[in-house]
């Protein structure tokens, strides 16, 4: 039997989180729900292009996404906390 993998500094999963959505949650150790997050950001991203106005700008064109992925980041991070917080509390 291996032992478990260190679990990743939660500052480092916030700052994935912020360069690319789902990341973070990859390195805290839930690709499913990074993927989830990862999926709906491009598709919330994609919906909002085709149904907002023709003379809206970048960040209105693209709100969905965007939102989906400043939800993601405080997700990752208290994933990676208390993925830490309980490896401290076993070790």
């Amino acid at each position: 039997m291996s032992p478990a993998a260190a679990p990743p500094n939660p500052r480092l999963v916030l700052l994935a989180a912020i360069v690319l959505p789902g990341m973070g949650h990859v390195l805290a150790g839930r690709p499913q729900r990074g993927l989830g997050f990862a999926f709906f950001t491009l598709i919330g991203a994609w919906l909002t292009t085709k149904f907002a106005a023709p003379d809206a700008d970048a960040i209105a064109r693209h709100a969905a996404g965007l939102f989906v992925w400043a939800l993601s980041i405080p997700d990752a991070y208290r994933s990676a906390r208390l993925r830490a917080r309980l490896s401290a509390r076993e070790g």
